[in-house]
């Protein structure tokens, strides 16, 4: 084990709301302060510490995929660019519901509970009230409380937070995180797909073509990683690389050695656009060090993104914003049209529609055209767009996709938008199919 994984080690066996620093962990177990300080940052990103300003680096409970939409307090502060000015061992925590506490106090009570954070001004006793009902308490335009207030935070390790917003500012920012978590908590990561390395089947550079061909009768796989004997990937074995040879021969001395891998945090959808583009069945998921975790398999990833457009839609990216305003208005002879009202969130600073949403607008009438050939989805491999007249906010638009030539691979579509029966824009594209 390196120093590094050593220190993210020790970090994960800390207990919750413990408090560490880059020199702490550098003495306890003897490393530089940079090899502390980048593990450190290492454990931030996979969610075992978070890093408060005025505080320090607190060790917080990592977030369950099903929790991932809820907030700790500790990410609370750095949100609002709050101060803590009491309970700070409660920054862990995770963050309920919130209540803005602009009511009588006898009225307030009655929504607040363990866990919830409470949004409210200079109003000592409502702090108190929040405290003593184990509710944390987050103070609109930069007031204070009184030091018994604090004591008492201090008791039930309930955090007090100081911001300098107003309360509709600093409601705006918490949920405006939280939706933001709901879009992140959609996207399928590989981490979530993989065959774990304890399931997989692997070889070793030493062994040898024989060994491949046990495995391939085993398994009846094809395609296997290759490691080194600290499990660091070197390459990857398929029959293609094997038949006609020698079974005595090393795997080393055949295998396609450097192959393209992925990290668990790799998105599903980049690892399926880069089996598609590669040709790729089969890809090792490695660690920062190289070291094999487990495969994704194309079964397992076209499995994924099916699952993927089934799932009920819970945050809306910019590109739902635009799909959400298509109509498909199709005629019965066959030719594709569809209807699409021009937001104004997909204008520009001048109020006409911007590129990026054409872009997405022509992308999304392709791939409709194409699922309606039962074609599966597509990736854009190049696109050609001409903007020939601008396209005015609140104006109707339709999209007419003409699909020219289609493959089992490949496909080219040609896409013509209408305003008003003039063309406002053409695109033409060539895209790679994913079956």
């Amino acid at each position: 084990m390196t120093k590094h994984e050593q220190i993210i080690q020790y970090i994960e066996e800390l207990p919750i709301g413990e408090k560490i620093s880059v020199r702490q962990i550098a003495k306890a177990l003897t490393v530089s302060e940079g090899t502390a300080y980048r593990a450190i940052k290492e454990a931030e990103n996979k969610g075992y510490v978070s890093t408060i300003e005025r505080v320090g680096t607190i060790r917080i409970e990592r977030k369950k995929k099903e929790n991932f939409e809820k907030l700790t307090f500790a990410e609370v502060v750095n949100i609002v660019d709050g101060q803590v000015i009491g309970g700070k061992e409660g920054l862990h925590k995770t963050l309920n519901k919130l209540v803005i506490g602009a009511m009588k106090l006898e009225a307030m009570v009655r929504y607040i509970g363990p866990g919830d954070l409470l949004i409210v001004g200079n109003r000592t006793n409502a702090h108190q009230v929040a405290v003593e009902r184990g509710t944390a308490v987050l103070i609109t335009g930069g007031f204070d409380t009184e030091d018994h207030v604090k004591e008492l935070a201090d008791e039930y390790k309930l955090p007090i937070i100081s911001s300098s917003y107003d309360t509709f500012t600093v409601a705006t920012l918490i949920n405006r995180a939280i939706y933001d978590q709901l879009i992140k908590k959609e996207i399928v990561l590989v981490e979530d797909i993989l065959t774990p390395v304890e399931e997989t089947a692997y070889l070793t550079t030493d062994q040898k073509i024989k060994d491949w061909l046990q495995h391939n009768d085993d398994t009846q796989h094809s395609r296997f990683p290759v490691v080194d004997r600290n499990l660091k990937v070197q390459g990857v074995i398929t029959s293609k690389d094997v038949v006609g040879k020698d079974p005595e021969i090393t795997l080393e001395k055949v295998m396609t050695k450097q192959p393209i891998t992925v990290n668990g945090k790799t998105s599903v959808a980049s690892a399926s656009h880069m089996m598609v583009w590669e040709g790729i069945e089969m890809l090792p998921v490695v660690d920062q060090h190289h070291r094999l975790t487990g495969i994704i398999s194309r079964q397992d990833v076209l499995k994924a993104l099916q699952m993927i457009q089934r799932q009920p839609q819970v945050g809306e990216t910019l590109d739902d914003i635009v799909t959400n305003q298509f109509t498909d208005i199709s005629n019965k002879s066959g030719e594709e049209l569809y209807h699409c009202e021009v937001t104004p969130q997909m204008t520009n600073n001048v109020g006409t529609i911007s590129y990026g949403v054409f872009t997405t607008i022509v992308t999304e009438a392709a791939k409709q055209a194409l699922r309606k050939l039962k074609k599966g989805d597509m990736v854009v491999e190049n696109i050609t767009t001409y903007f020939i007249k601008p396209v005015q906010i609140d104006s109707c638009i339709e999209i007419k996709p003409k699909i020219l030539e289609v493959g089992r691979k490949f496909g080219k579509v040609d896409v013509e938008v209408f305003h008003e029966g003039q063309v406002v824009g053409k695109a033409m594209m060539m895209v790679q199919i994913i079956h």
